[in-house]
């Protein structure tokens, strides 16, 4: 039997089941993206992921893909993707979080556009996120994007909007990138795997000077293997072997980089969980805590406002037309310019203590909690003063920032739920170069503890079961 015999729609198929289809002419670009345009205009009316859908621009793209003769070498052949709002899409506004900050239509694709082009997939739209990316939620002006999980939470930020996607079924795979934990969060938010490669892994440039190097482009999925083709495709390394990895060493740390914040009850319970799924594949899990600098901290904020003061002056936008939680962080960044709080110095000595960590302890990985509490209300922050926006990110998310400014691998994995029935994730470091490892590591916990590909009730279609990717 044909797989299009048993599939009604290829909406909540997997990135590689769908581009195994397109290649080997199951199913057609075309059809595939049609689906996933109905299933957009019936879900996200409710959930706001979406700034902008390219559906007859997205149409071509999709018929050029099928026009191909060979398709062997597309790894993400007729793949519908989203792409975040801040990352220019040639023939689109690059948004950037607000009108206030938009810029005109981009002529060009970024680097990392380019890179899911040549491989095949086909750029359904863009995803929603906060004014400059600065915020662990997702809202602005014209509406609130909500968490498929339960549409009273955010589904996290910068990159909300899409992980709100995936999660949902609205793509199967969605671009994002991460300056403090902006993949990583929303995929704790919505129970997906996030990855923020290394420093220099994927080409960024993004805003004035990448956050000052803090920031990565990545990719969310709800499989392991997705989230692998994803990273493959954005760094150049698509002939590379995702494999399981031998007995590896890995510290756990509950220890928060904040002082005064700590996981509460459900999120200790999941690192629990990951040391043992880690034991129950062969590997030694092992206490070790990272020290976290006072100073750290102050660093880290110093970067933040100044990063956000950078991108405004870059972009010539009158800062009066800013949010007033944007336009504070705006002025506070100018001042820790200007003190000297933003210095190359700092973060290179982070950089090596964290590589350090890992000899120190004779560690090949390290585990953390991925968030400290459950995902805040969606609500209109954007309307909501600095001051309580800077308390509920700190508050709930405070393990990500610290590997931005050492520039090392992190990825996001879901293990279990809360009692609420919100996904609970944990956090996986990795020295440079171990993105792979891992992906690794995640792939071992999916195997030993599936979790659910999308939030209860999405996709709201019905869904055949196709053929193993």
């Amino acid at each position: 039997m044909a797989v299009q015999d048993i599939m009604p729609t290829w909406v909540g198929a997997t990135a590689k089941q769908i581009a195994r289809g397109v290649r080997r002419g199951d199913v057609s670009a075309t059809q595939v993206l049609a689906d996933h345009l109905d299933h957009v205009a019936k879900a996200d009316a409710d959930l706001a992921a979406f700034r902008t859908v390219r559906g007859g621009e997205a149409v071509t793209e999709a018929e050029k893909v099928d026009e191909q003769e060979d398709l062997g070498n597309l790894p993400l052949a007729g793949v519908p993707v989203a792409v975040k709002e801040n990352t220019p899409v040639a023939g689109v506004p690059t948004w950037n979080g607000s009108a206030a900050v938009r810029t005109p239509v981009a002529e060009a694709d970024h680097e990392v556009v380019r890179r899911l082009r040549g491989a095949g997939a086909v750029i359904l739209g863009v995803t929603r996120m906060p004014e400059l990316g600065l915020w662990g939620v997702t809202d602005d002006g014209t509406a609130v994007t909500r968490n498929p999980w339960d549409l009273g939470r955010t589904p996290g930020g910068s990159s909300g909007g899409a992980a709100a996607a995936v999660a949902a079924g609205l793509v199967p795979i969605a671009h994002g990138n991460d300056g403090l934990g902006s993949i990583r969060i929303p995929a704790a938010c919505c129970g997906l795997v996030g990855l923020k490669p290394g420093r220099g892994v994927v080409p960024c440039q993004l805003g004035a000077e990448d956050w000052f190097g803090l920031t990565e482009h990545g990719m969310l999925a709800t499989t392991v293997a997705d989230a692998a083709v994803g990273f493959q495709v954005l760094a150049g390394r698509a002939q590379e072997k995702l494999v399981p990895p031998q007995r590896l060493r890995v510290g756990v740390s509950l220890r928060s980089p904040v002082r005064g914040v700590s996981p509460d009850a459900p999120n200790r319970d999941a690192v629990a969980v990951a040391g043992r799924l880690l034991a129950a594949a062969g590997h030694d899990a092992v206490p070790a805590d990272p020290v976290y600098p006072t100073a750290l901290g102050l660093q880290g904020i110093a970067t933040w406002f100044a990063a956000a003061a950078a991108d405004v002056r870059a972009a010539g936008i009158d800062r009066r037309d800013l949010q007033p939680r944007s336009r504070r962080h705006v002025t506070f960044g100018d001042w820790a310019w200007r003190r000297g709080y933003v210095r190359e110095a700092d973060r290179a000595a982070w950089r090596e203590r964290s590589i350090g960590f890992f000899a120190d302890h004779s560690v090949d990985l390290l585990l953390t909690p991925a968030l400290a509490s459950a995902p805040p209300p969606a609500a209109s922050w954007s309307a909501r003063s600095w001051r309580a926006n800077m308390l509920v990110n700190i508050r709930y998310a405070p393990y990500a920032a610290p590997w931005n400014i050492a520039g090392l691998p992190a990825l996001v994995v879901p293990v279990g739920r809360r009692p609420d029935g919100l996904p609970l994730a944990v956090q996986l470091i990795g020295p440079p170069g171990s993105e792979l490892l891992l992906l690794g590591v995640a792939g071992q916990f999916e195997m030993a503890a599936p979790w659910p590909r999308h939030a209860p009730g999405y996709p709201r279609v019905g869904t055949g079961s196709p053929a193993s990717a």
